[in-house]
């Protein structure tokens, strides 16, 4: 993980400056020791990185080793978000075939040797986790994929050293939308649900981070449709997310048009 960077603290003024600058060093110091500290929970396909290539290539394999037609990348957008067996059951279904049994290990063991072939973080993702750590925050990733494959990818691209935890939709006896998912991660992260927000582009991420009692900010450069914020403050863009983050925590983050 980055080190974060703990800014200079500002010479000292009179009066109540003098107060009002040893009040903010002092809130930077219980930060980066941890008691404070906020934590930045994101969901991974879809937030973090552009994965739907890499699954797409593996579930047309997967189809076409059974002599079924693939799909298109707009159909499989639809299938994904709420776990592997899910996306599978959605795949089959489509096509009026039966599912194997050999089905989930095929596809598990052919996609997790080419996770990373083609997904890439989205534009301006590493930066927005650089600055956030720079500010104080602690990360964390909370995604329906299975932690295995999550790790693979995570460590394929570079990133996994940043995340203090990474929940994965087997890890816990639960998976998103139930907040238990979202809950468990962050106490594996450290964090402390009043002072965390939850970051990702489907109602799962939403509905869990609701139900935990937890903000959310939905990832509108994701891939899913608007309608799925359902009232949730929108960052169209991942520099926007820092601004809003930190909004979300003062409580001043409201509706979806809240950044621009």
């Amino acid at each position: 993980m980055h080190a974060a960077h703990v800014p200079a603290r500002p010479p000292p003024r009179q009066g109540s400056r003098q107060g009002c600058a040893r009040h903010i060093a002092l809130r930077r110091e219980t930060w980066h020791r941890g008691a404070m500290q906020p934590t930045a929970i994101f969901d991974l396909d879809g937030t973090l990185v552009d994965s739907v290539p890499d699954i797409h290539a593996a579930l047309n394999r997967l189809m076409g080793s059974r002599l079924l037609k693939g799909f298109p990348r707009h159909q499989v957008l639809g299938f994904i978000g709420d776990g592997v067996p899910t996306l599978l059951a959605r795949a089959f279904d489509s096509r009026e075939a039966t599912q194997d049994a050999a089905a989930l290990p095929d596809f598990m063991a052919d996609y997790e040797a080419s996770a990373a072939v083609h997904t890439r973080p989205f534009d301006g993702i590493p930066a927005v986790l650089d600055s956030l750590q720079a500010a104080g925050w602690r990360l964390a990733v909370c995604t329906n994929k299975p932690e295995g494959a999550a790790r693979i990818l995570l460590n394929s691209l570079g990133m996994a050293d940043r995340f203090s935890a990474l929940g994965g939709g087997d890890s816990f006896p639960t998976r998103k939308p139930d907040p238990a998912h979202l809950l468990a991660t962050l106490s594996a992260a450290g964090g402390d649900p009043a002072r965390a927000v939850m970051i990702g582009d489907h109602h799962n991420d939403v509905a869990a981070a609701r139900g935990a009692g937890v903000p959310a900010v939905f990832a509108g450069w994701g891939y899913g449709p608007l309608e799925a914020a359902d009232g949730a403050p929108v960052a169209e863009r991942p520099d926007q997310l820092a601004a809003l983050l930190a909004a979300c925590l003062d409580g001043s983050a409201a509706g979806p048009t809240s950044i621009k």
